[in-house]
């Protein structure tokens, strides 16, 4: 097929690859423009634009697609299909109906649960046993599209953000190739109205831990702001980020260490902390971690 390709970070790259082992003719990629980044504050193609680079494809960064020549443009490339993964940008219906076959999006969770901006992050932030990858035809709503295929995962007893990440983003790959391949044979599932949940973009101001939470609450807080923006706490004036956690057993004051493993009381339960990382360093399992900066029993974070 024609395809344009719509997305930005990291998680749309195996996407993108997919499509061009696959075959397919990519028309043009579409993603957020360079931005400021690093020490030098030049600015940095995105992931996919640098991927992009590197396969020999056009690559167009809009910062709007409400105008009309971005729209006449976009037409212009007489597409079959758009695929849209973690793009950035509303899309005007204009844009949406253009391509023959439409727009398909690869959405990280079980619609219509997670609508939204963060949907791995509040799977695990929620303590959700499954999430996967859903297919979806794009219309105007947030996220509401009928669905054309859904592939569903258990989400791992200690498993980040990070790790689920790059899980679903291979899932999301393998699913649109297959579905590309026999797009006639689908019939589109609208999303029933029941179970719908919204998952807003990731706050700063919310990754500060409480351990008065149980036990569950810390761990998957922990587990589902890693690697960011990193729950955290203060310990004698040092902010230290929380990367890896396990739910693990003991009582105590919430915050009060309880061994030399770094096993920490929470307001009903424990939890292990198994990777963490001071301010300006590197992040360090805790072992290694707690050689350079010993926290005993009793030590209260």
């Amino acid at each position: 097929m024609r395809i344009v390709f719509m997305g930005t970070p990291d998680f749309s790259v195996p996407v993108l690859d997919a499509l061009v082992q696959a075959g397919h003719e990519i028309a043009s990629v579409y993603c957020q423009p360079p931005r400021p980044a690093g020490r030098g504050k030049k600015d940095r193609p995105t992931p996919v634009h640098a991927r992009a680079l590197e396969l020999g494809l056009e690559v167009r960064h809009p910062v709007s697609l409400k105008g009309e020549v971005e729209q006449a443009e976009f037409a212009a490339l007489n597409a079959d299909v758009a695929v849209v993964v973690a793009y950035g940008l509303i899309l005007p219906k204009v844009i949406l109906d253009a391509p023959r076959l439409g727009c398909l999006n690869i959405h990280a969770s079980l619609l219509p649960r997670w609508r939204g901006a963060a949907p791995i992050h509040r799977a695990i932030m929620s303590g959700d046993a499954q999430t996967g990858i859903c297919i979806m035809q794009m219309e105007e709503g947030l996220d509401t599209g009928p669905v054309l295929m859904r592939k569903a995962t258990d989400i791992g007893a200690e498993e980040t953000t990070g790790q689920l990440h790059d899980r679903l983003s291979d899932m999301g790959a393998a699913l649109i190739v297959e579905v590309l391949e026999q797009i006639d044979a689908f019939a589109p599932e609208l999303q029933p109205e029941d179970g719908v949940t919204y998952a807003a973009k990731i706050d700063k101001g919310e990754a500060k831990l409480d351990w008065s939470w149980t036990a569950a609450e810390v761990d998957q807080h922990i587990r589902g702001l890693s690697p960011f923006p990193g729950a955290w706490i203060e310990h004698e004036g040092e902010r230290l980020k929380l990367l890896a956690s396990r739910v693990s057993y003991g009582c105590g004051a919430p915050g009060v260490v309880l061994d030399d493993q770094l096993r920490v009381a929470c307001g009903r339960g424990a939890v292990q902390i198994l990777r963490l990382q001071r301010a300006g360093r590197g992040a360090q399992d805790s072992e290694t971690f707690l050689r350079g900066m010993p926290l005993t029993k009793g030590a209260r974070l």
